[in-house]
């Protein structure tokens, strides 16, 4: 079994789930209570989450294997990355907060690329915590409509309904140690920060 980082929360959710403004507030709650915390996302700002980005937008073309491969080289520097990597942040004893991690990649990338390959090449540490906002494909197509602007690769209510069925796949068999905690991102952004904080208080993060 791969290393599980301690204080490190991964939020999951499909696109439209709201795991972005949760995460964001989650921040804010560590930043008031004087927590040290270390916010960050995938894919990242760096330049192979930059490329990552550009094919997600559509404004470059690849197969889903190389996007898969894109993805896991984004995350190996996220991860291991010595002057701002997450195994750097997690030593120096803050609590990482990551909007994505691989499970991303399984849930997503496994819709149109062997899910053996997808799970060979995404081998990373293990977060202490995944925060799996479940929010129905009709409700987060609502507010992807509502954004505006051209959508995304992934933005269509079939693929996301397959990539909900893979999150749940994945997250039926975790390793022991691995805490999953599954809230429902139907109701008010309120009441799942609420429930969120309520969770995470009780395992001391």
């Amino acid at each position: 079994m791969e290393k599980i980082l301690r204080s490190f929360i991964v939020f999951e959710g499909l696109d439209g789930a709201g795991t972005t403004t949760q995460i964001r507030n989650l921040a804010r709650y560590y930043e008031f209570n004087r927590r040290e915390y270390y916010l960050t996302a995938e894919p990242t700002d760096n330049p192979i989450g930059q490329l990552v980005r550009k094919v997600l937008q559509k404004k470059i073309q690849t197969t889903p294997e190389a996007l898969a491969l894109l993805y896991a080289a984004d995350r190996h520097d996220h991860i291991y990355n010595e002057s701002h990597g997450i195994m750097r942040m997690s030593e120096e004893g803050k609590i990482v907060i990551s909007d994505r991690y691989f499970y991303s990649s399984i849930a997503y990338q496994s819709v149109e690329c062997d899910p053996d390959f997808v799970l060979a090449i995404n081998r990373f540490p293990l977060p202490e915590v995944i925060i799996f906002v479940d929010t129905p494909v009709d409700v987060c197509m609502e507010r992807i409509e509502k954004r505006g602007g051209e959508k995304e690769l992934f933005d269509r209510s079939s693929f996301l309904s397959k990539v909900r069925d893979n999150y749940l796949s994945a997250f039926s068999s975790l390793p022991q140690g691995v805490r999953l905690i599954t809230i429902d991102g139907s109701m008010a952004p309120e009441e799942v920060e609420s429930a969120i904080r309520a969770e995470l208080s009780s395992l001391s993060l």
